[in-house]
């Protein structure tokens, strides 16, 4: 089981960084880690650096995708990021916080992507 989530969260956000690059987005970094935590992307927009969290899916079973991104998961994603602008020296650019969902049709052949901008601050 664990295998297969796995596998659709890597796919997810290949489509994820895909998808940026096609509305204009540049890629800093994939899967950032640190002792507090990962950020999924790294991207930068304009004069922002958008932290983005990717929620892949393939049934709303469990409800959204972004109702994953809980208060205790949005804490650990502030801190990790926190500790990416202070070791990047990226304290001109502007921060914000975005979640990609994807719903991946049982095929894995088709999709639905949606970026939810300034999903929640800190």
């Amino acid at each position: 089981m664990k295998y297969n989530n796995k596998k659709i969260g890597d796919l997810g956000e290949n489509i994820a960084v895909d998808y940026l690059y096609s509305i204009g987005y540049s890629i800093i970094e994939k899967n950032f880690r640190c002792k507090t935590g990962e950020i999924d992307i790294i991207s930068q927009n304009k004069n922002t650096i958008c932290f983005i969290e990717v929620k892949t899916r393939h049934s709303k079973n469990y409800g959204e995708p972004c109702e994953a991104v809980n208060h205790f998961k949005r804490i650990k994603i502030y801190r990790t990021a926190y500790i990416y602008v202070q070791k990047n020296k990226l304290y001109k650019y502007n921060i914000r916080f975005d979640i990609i969902e994807i719903m991946i049709n049982s095929n894995k052949k088709s999709y639905n992507i949606k970026l939810i901008k300034n999903a929640f601050q800190v």
